[in-house]
C-alpha cells in the first residue's frame, strides 16, 4: 500500500470500515502501487516480533504522515519510546514510530514478507536485477522458444500439407489505421496520458535502488511521485526519469515528505514541450467511478490497468519495513485496478483522464509472483487523494519542506476500535498535550478518547492522524471526544509543523 514496498511482514491492520488482512505488497521495480497499499487501521505488531512496540503513541498533531515530532520507531525493530506524540513536543528526530501494523509502500524495496499490509518498496538496482532481469529473460526465452517451435511447425505443415483448404483474410493496413478511439475510451485516455508519465530509477551511493513511476506536474519540469520511490537517492544518489518514447533525463530531488509519502523531483535540461497531466478533484470522486492506473509493475514500464473506486477515506498507514522507515498515513482512495510493485508514484486517473490520486500502496497475499519473490495485486490498491498531494507538492516546490497540520496531542497507536486515546505522557517524558497548542486551548486532556473529526468516525490513533493530515494548518475542525463516559464536542484550529524531523 503502501506503495509497493516489499518490507518485513506485518500483521493485517483493521480498517475503517473494516478491511481484510493482507500481507505487504512488492516494491517499485517490482514496486506495487508502488501500488500496494494497506487499508484502514493498522493492526498492532504481534508481541515478541522484532520492533513490536510496547505501546505506540502518535501525536495527533501531525496527522497522516511522518513528520510529527514524535519518536521514530522503525518497522521490524524496537523503537526508543512507545509513546510517540504527533506534533507534540519531543526529542529532535523523534518522529512517530510506525503504527502497530502498516501496509508497505507499493514500490518499496526490501524482501517481501508475508502478512504485511501493502507491498514493500522493491530495491532492484536501476540496472535490472534478478527480479526484473529474470522476468525479461524468462519472457525472452519463452518468445524464442515459441518462435522456434512455430517456425519449425509451420515449415513442416507447409511441406506436408501444401493443399490445405484453409484460407484466411487479413485486414488492409489502411483499414486498421482508420480505427479511431473515441474520447473517453480507455485507449484514448491512455494515449493522452502516457506521454506525461515517467519511469523513475533511484540509485543510492552504494548502488542499491529501485524503480517507480511519476507524472509531469508542470511545464517547469517538476515530476510528482512517492517519497519511498526516491528515498534511495536522497543523500547524494542518482535519479533518472524515462519517458515512454525512450528519452531519459537526469533528475534531482526538490523536496520529499515522508509522512505524506509524496516527493517532487525536477528534470535537468527539461524539454520545452512537457504536457502536465490535468488534476481532478478527489473530493468529488464516488465509489464505482472508473479508474485507470499507469505505472511500471515489476519493471514493466508504461503499463495501463483499469478498475473502479472501491472505497473512499480508507485509513492507511504504510512503511517499507526497513529499520529507518517512518510510517506514512493517508485517508486513501481504494481501487481494484491492478497495482503492483513499480506502480508507486504513478497517476490514478478518472474516466476523463484527470489525475485523482497517486498510487502508493497495496494489500497483497503472502505469495510472490513471477518468480520475483514479491507479492502482487489482489485487487486492494490505495492512492493518495490528489487534492492532498497537490497541496504537499506545491509546498515542496515552494520551500523544499513539507508542512503538517497538528492538534498538539499524543495519541496511542495501539489497536483499537473505540477511538484515538490521548496518552498520559508524550515522547521522552514530554507532556501528552502540548502547552498552548490547539488541543490544550480546546480543553482536551490526557485520557480523552477522540471518536470523530468533523463527520469522520475515528476508531484509532492512526486513523486520526490520517484525517488530520487531509487538512491544512489553520483549518477549523470539530472534535468529538469521550471523557469519563460522557461525550463532548469542541471546535479547534489546527496548528502546523514544518519538516519531517
Amino acid at each position: 500500500m503502501s506503495t509497493e514496498n516489499e518490507g518485513n511482514a506485518v500483521p493485517p491492520a483493521p480498517s475503517a470500515p473494516p478491511v481484510p488482512v493482507a500481507s505487504p505488497a512488492a516494491s517499485p521495480q517490482g514496486s506495487a502501487p508502488d501500488a500496494g497499499a494497506p487499508t484502514a487501521q493498522l493492526p498492532p505488531v504481534p508481541p515478541g516480533a522484532p520492533g513490536a512496540p510496547e505501546q505506540g503513541t502518535a501525536h495527533a498533531a501531525h496527522a497522516a504522515g511522518p513528520g510529527p515530532e514524535a519518536q521514530q520507531q522503525p518497522y521490524g525493530g524496537p523503537g526508543p519510546d512507545a509513546h510517540q506524540p504527533y506534533g507534540a513536543p519531543g526529542p529532535e528526530g523523534s518522529w512517530p514510530p510506525p503504527p502497530p501494523a502498516t501496509p508497505s509502500y507499493g514500490d518499496g524495496a526490501g524482501g517481501a514478507g508475508a502478512g504485511g499490509w501493502g507491498a514493500s518498496y522493491q530495491q532492484p538496482a536501476p540496472k535490472p536485477r534478478s527480479g526484473r532481469g529474470g522476468l525479461v529473460a524468462a519472457v525472452l526465452v519463452a518468445a524464442l522458444v515459441a518462435g522456434g517451435l512455430g517456425g519449425g511447425l509451420g515449415y513442416t505443415l507447409a511441406k506436408d500439407n501444401d493443399t490445405s483448404g484453409s484460407t484466411t483474410v487479413s485486414a488492409s493496413d489502411s483499414s486498421a489505421s482508420q480505427v479511431k478511439r473515441a474520447p473517453g475510451t480507455i485507449a484514448n485516455v491512455a494515449a493522452r496520458a502516457l506521454p506525461s508519465t515517467v519511469t523513475i530509477e533511484a540509485e543510492s551511493t552504494s548502488g542499491e535502488g529501485g524503480t517507480g513511476t511519476g507524472f509531469v506536474f508542470d511545464k517547469q519540469g517538476h515530476i510528482v511521485t512517492n517519497n519511498h520511490v526516491v528515498a534511495d537517492a536522497v543523500d547524494g544518489g542518482k535519479l533518472t526519469a524515462t519517458f515512454p518514447d525512450g528519452k531519459k533525463y537526469d533528475a534531482e530531488i526538490v523536496g520529499h515528505a515522508q509522512g505524506y509519502d509524496v516527493a517532487v523531483i525536477k528534470l535537468k535540461n527539461a524539454p520545452s514541450d512537457l504536457r502536465p497531466l490535468a488534476l481532478g478533484n478527489s473530493d468529488k470522486v464516488a465509489v464505482g467511478d472508473e479508474t485507470i492506473a499507469i505505472g511500471a509493475p515489476f519493471g514493466l514500464s508504461n503499463t495501463v490497468t483499469t478498475g473502479i473506486i472501491s472505497a473512499k477515506n480508507r485509513p492507511v498507514a504504510s512503511s517499507d519495513g526497513s529499520s529507518s522507515s517512518k510510517a506514512s498515513y493517508m485517508s486513501a482512495l481504494q481501487t481494484d485496478a491492478s497495482i503492483n510493485p513499480g506502480n508507486s508514484g504513478g497517476p490514478l486517473l478518472d474516466a476523463s483522464g484527470a489525475v485523482i490520486g497517486i498510487n502508493s500502496a497495496i494489500q497483497s497475499s503472502s505469495s510472490g509472483g513471477l518468480g520475483s519473490g514479491q507479492s502482487g495485486s489482489i485487487g486492494l490498491g490505495f492512492a493518495i487523494p490528489i487534492n492532498q498531494a497537490k497541496y504537499v507538492a506545491q509546498q515542496l516546490i515552494k520551500t523544499g519542506k513539507p508542512v503538517y497540520a497538528k492538534i498538539g496531542a499524543s495519541v496511542s497507536l495501539e489497536d483499537s476500535t473505540g477511538g484515538a486515546k490521548i496518552t498520559d505522557q508524550g515522547t521522552g517524558g514530554a507532556a501528552a498535550v502540548e502547552s498552548g497548542g490547539p488541543a490544550d486551548k480546546a480543553g482536551l486532556k490526557p485520557g480523552d478518547v477522540i471518536t470523530k473529526l468533523d463527520d469522520h468516525v475515528i476508531d484509532s490513533g492512526p486513523t486520526l492522524i490520517g484525517e488530520i493530515w487531509t487538512h491544512q494548518p489553520g483549518d477549523k475542525v470539530t472534535v468529538t471526544y469521550k471523557r469519563g463516559g460522557d461525550e463532548h464536542t469542541v471546535d479547534l484550529t489546527l496548528g502546523s509543523r514544518v519538516g519531517d524531523s
